[in-house]
């Protein structure tokens, strides 16, 4: 049987691996991307939607307007817009579609993937590749290590982007002036 610890411990030595190797440069477009955007858009399927819908609320956070694509209050598209995409194959057929209609509306693409010559890499601006593949350390699900180091890297970015803004260093502060209050 085997140790739920254990386990977690070898699920963050693989994280800590491919986050390392993450490169710095696509990072540093992405967060302009994101700050030159008018708006900013999110799209996925799966898990990997329910990575992007919590960056979805942390940036609603830092005060960006954000949409996730396919909710009932989300508006059109336009050319100032960005709109980020979150597949690790980059293949997943509705989110080609979007991928290909948003470029034919002028809008920006971003997006974070392990497959960096996939369809929507190929469309994409900016290309944030989470290198799942060159773990050495390979202990889970291929498509758990994605997600997973999804959520920890939307999670660094805001951190950097508040921290880049901010001399304060009181996050919780600043993330309390938009969190929800009806709850």
């Amino acid at each position: 049987m085997s140790d739920t610890k254990e386990n977690m411990t070898d699920i963050l030595a693989e994280l800590d691996e491919i986050l390392m190797i993450v490169d710095p440069e696509s990072i540093d477009k992405l967060i302009v991307k994101i700050k030159e955007a008018e708006r900013v858009f999110l799209a996925g399927a799966g898990r990997s939607l329910l990575m992007i819908k919590g960056f979805a609320m942390r940036l609603m956070h830092m005060g960006f307007t954000v949409y996730v694509v396919g909710e009932t209050t989300t508006p059109a598209v336009s050319g100032n817009d960005l709109v980020i995409f979150g597949s690790g194959s980059g293949e997943t057929g509705a989110l080609k579609t979007m991928a290909e209609k948003t470029k034919g509306l002028g809008a920006e693409i971003a997006l974070i993937t392990y497959s960096p010559k996939s369809t929507i890499a190929k469309l994409a601006d900016v290309v944030v590749e989470i290198p799942i593949g060159n773990s050495k350390t390979k202990f889970q699900p291929s498509g758990s290590s994605f997600e997973q180091s999804m959520l920890i890297f939307f999670d660094a970015l805001v951190l950097t982007i508040y921290h880049n803004e901010n001399e304060d260093s009181d996050i919780d502060s600043y993330i309390k002036l938009r969190h929800a209050n009806l709850e």
